[in-house]
């Protein structure tokens, strides 16, 4: 696979997503090295002329106005990393770990850290080596990811633990394997190792990558259900929409009429009924408002992963080194919770019209979609699932940014959950997919029983694929594995999506 570069100014979810998931190799551009080296010369001169600088030449937090020894500043980098790696809980998924690391190596690559090259060489040589090291899941406040990122310096250093082939060993044996060599820490290192938030820009990376690709399986498969409900395309027509231009509102109409193109839809006499449930009806306005809240996430997500979230930064034109509130997320930690609330408005609508189609005096199909009558359950039983997967999502789409926390006494006093708000937000994700795949299931059966001579190009790709790994329900069985099956063989599938995306009128 081509190489990621990586220069502190343009990395890109593809290109996170590139190193998490697919190992993609990282090249550090031609002038980052030497940035680094001009900004070092200045933590170099205010050590030598001892300048009261916070974490370099003073203590941390609340010891902020204890100046340090000068013999002692190597040591108190070491000390910065080993106290501060107190997170608990499972250990993140190797992906996550990538994608921080990355986010990291990629921040102090744009330069204003004041770490020693060799440390952003050693990090990007993990990346490459695949020695990633474990990070508990809980730590961080959102007041930077220090608690958390300090279990990433242990190894930097030949301490913690690490995963590497498969196993997990001792920091300094991880290295050893991968053919890497512990870094001694100078001043500053240890802090900038336990710096910025990347484990919120990292995740949060990954979370809206897959949230833009269950985007548009929310299309698809909204589409789907229109084919099988013989729905009312009107409410989609840009003339209707123009009188009230709700954000992303065109945008969604656009992607769901491109899907349904080439079925009998597209003419909305050949609907069913006049006016159809909310929850059809008004898909474009709902899925508007997550694409809404995808771009707005976007904006905010993009200055933590190509900008300096140091404190303190330096500033080599100058020859300074400054306080910085730089770290702090308020924008990003927002951005993840209006995310999730418009998700989660997107599954309640799923979960919506997957209950419309079961109902045969709304959809005009046999009673819960059995072909047998009411002696038979059909997918009845499904709409349980389908409330349970909902009920969850709700759940994880309470706020995490109203609830600051305070870390060192009298100073760090807010704080705003942005690594949370982004690890709430993948397991959302993973929900709200296996929630698509339960409509999809359903809306396939009603494909089936409504028989339409022609479907639009996204529907008929969408119930092919189905149709290909899960027969159409005749006799009551087992419906969960059909659901675990569609979910993660379709609509995990990146050549599934691809095409959908093609089809909706996106970038293949």
């Amino acid at each position: 696979m081509t190489g990621v570069v990586v220069d502190g100014r343009t990395l890109s979810y593809d290109d996170v997503v590139a190193v998490a998931h697919h190992g993609a190799h990282i090249v550090l551009a031609d002038e980052v090295l030497p940035r680094l080296a001009r900004d070092r010369a200045v933590v170099d001169d205010i050590v030598d002329r001892q300048v009261p600088t916070y974490g370099l030449t003073t203590g941390l937090g609340t010891r902020a106005s204890f100046a340090l020894p000068r013999d002692e500043l190597e040591l108190f980098s070491v000390r910065t990393v080993r106290g501060r790696a107190d997170a608990v809980g499972d250990p993140l998924p190797v992906p996550v770990v990538r994608a921080a690391l990355l986010a990291r190596a990629n921040g102090i690559a744009g330069g204003g850290s004041g770490v020693r090259p060799e440390i952003l060489e050693l990090l990007v040589g993990m990346l490459d080596a695949g020695v990633h090291p474990v990070i508990p899941e809980v730590g961080s406040i959102g007041a930077a990811d220090l608690v958390q990122m300090a279990h990433v310096g242990l190894v930097v250093i030949g301490e913690g633990s690490a995963e590497y082939g498969g196993e997990v060993l001792d920091g300094a044996t991880a290295l050893r394997r991968a053919g890497l060599i512990p870094a001694e820490l100078g001043p500053k290192d240890g802090h900038v190792l336990c710096s910025a938030s990347p484990l919120a820009a990292g995740q949060g990376a990954l979370a809206l990558h897959e949230a833009a690709a269950v985007l548009t399986l929310a299309q698809a498969v909204t589409a789907l259900t229109y084919e099988g409900f013989r729905a009312n395309t009107s409410p989609l027509d840009p003339r209707v929409l123009d009188l009230r231009p709700a954000p992303g509102q065109a945008r969604a109409a656009s992607e769901l009429l491109a899907l349904l193109e080439g079925g009998e839809l597209g003419d909305p006499r050949n609907a069913r009924r006049v006016q159809d449930p909310l929850s059809l009806r008004c898909a474009a306005q709902v899925h508007g408002a997550a694409y809404a809240a995808l771009d707005f996430a976007d904006s905010a997500l993009a200055p933590e992963l190509n900008g300096c979230g140091d404190n303190p930064v330096v500033l080599p034109d100058s020859g300074e080194i400054l306080s910085s509130g730089n770290f702090h997320t308020p924008a990003l930690a927002l951005a993840f919770d209006t995310l999730a609330l418009a998700l989660t408005q997107t599954a309640s609508i799923s979960a919506e019209r997957m209950r419309r189609l079961l109902d045969p005096t709304v959809s005009g199909l046999p009673a819960n979609l059995s072909p047998y009558g009411p002696e038979r359950s059909g997918f009845a039983p499904l709409t349980k699932t389908a409330q349970a997967l909902v009920a969850e999502i709700r759940m994880l789409s309470v706020p995490v940014s109203t609830d600051p926390r305070h870390g060192a006494h009298a100073v760090e006093d807010d704080s705003t959950n942005a690594a949370l708000g982004a690890r709430r937000l993948s397991t959302l994700l993973v929900r709200l997919r296996q929630l698509l795949a339960v409509e999809a299931v359903v809306a396939a059966q009603a494909v089936d029983l409504a028989a339409p001579s022609t479907l639009g190009r996204g529907p008929e790709f969408l119930h092919r694929a189905i149709r290909k790994i899960v027969a159409r329900l005749d006799d009551d069985r087992p419906c969960g594995v059909d659901v675990e099956a569609v979910g993660h063989d379709i609509l995990g599938s990146d050549d599934v999506r691809g095409t959908l995306r093609a089809r909706a009128g996106g970038a293949s």
